[in-house]
């Protein structure tokens, strides 16, 4: 299979080897799941305009018309890790998921298990309760790749909502404060940084923004003294070391405990 497009084009992105990246995941997509495929769809910062090369990932999602069978699971593994090891940059940062269209529509925690792909991983799982963060930036700037109209096919998710799932969130992530290796992994110190101001900013505002916009935003609502470590994340880029993890650690409890979660 070739996995370059091969021409000059702007759509869905203005990066052209994002793009690249993006139709060789729909072309590969669509040759596995035949009539199961429905369409595709990009979320996170590219949908919410907060990417930056340097530090994002790339959030596409795949919409199939009902659960796949196993047979159609397996294909669709091979193929994707198949264009993870093309040599297209981009292949080696996604972070999406192939859903079946009714789970699309509204989150059930009893659902049928989905194909995620976390850049080399390829899972079959349910997704966590963050999926309606996702879900509220798909039915609010999601770009359509090809399919039907996301706001036709996703119920909207209401402010009390979002609130609850930023609280359970941080709750559920208070032991993790305690583990070291976690924060070893490439971004992965920014990471918990950016995504605990994230919760802040949604439990407080009932509505799902940009990393950045989210940090800017809690900069001015904290002490001083986490400006610092807050900036770094922000900052953070493919390459640089992660900041202080001890100093991460504490921050994330400090917002835990501003959020009214037990630490």
């Amino acid at each position: 299979m070739n996995y370059s497009c091969g021409v000059m084009n702007r759509f869905p992105t203005i990066y052209q080897d994002v793009n690249e990246a993006i139709y060789a995941l729909r072309s590969g997509a669509r040759e596995v799941l035949g009539e199961y495929y429905t369409g595709m769809y990009l979320y996170g910062s590219l949908a919410l305009g907060g990417f930056d090369p340097g530090r994002s990932d790339i959030d596409p999602l795949i919409v199939t018309s009902e659960e796949l069978p196993d047979n159609v699971i397996f294909e669709l593994e091979v193929m994707y890790k198949r264009l993870y090891t093309s040599g297209l940059e981009w292949a080696k940062k996604m972070t999406g998921l192939c859903i079946p269209l009714e789970d699309l529509r509204i989150y059930r925690e009893t659902g049928p298990k989905n194909q995620m792909f976390n850049r080399e991983e390829f899972l079959v799982d349910r997704p966590d309760n963050d999926w309606i963060f996702h879900r509220h930036v798909l039915y609010k700037c999601g770009i359509v790749i090809d399919g039907p109209p996301l706001r036709d096919i996703i119920e909207p998710i209401p402010p009390e909502q979002l609130k609850e799932v930023a609280f359970m969130f941080l709750r559920d992530w208070v032991l993790l404060t305690y583990e070291d290796d976690i924060f070893q992994g490439e971004g992965h110190q920014a990471y918990f940084v950016l995504t605990v101001c994230r919760c802040l900013y949604t439990l407080k505002n009932g509505d799902v923004t940009t990393k950045r916009k989210s940090a800017e935003w809690t900069l001015e609502h904290v002490d001083g003294k986490w400006s610092d470590l807050i900036r770094q994340a922000m900052d953070w880029r493919y390459g640089d070391p992660a900041g202080d993890i001890p100093q991460t650690q504490k921050f994330m409890r400090y917002i835990m405990a501003k959020a009214g979660v037990m630490v």
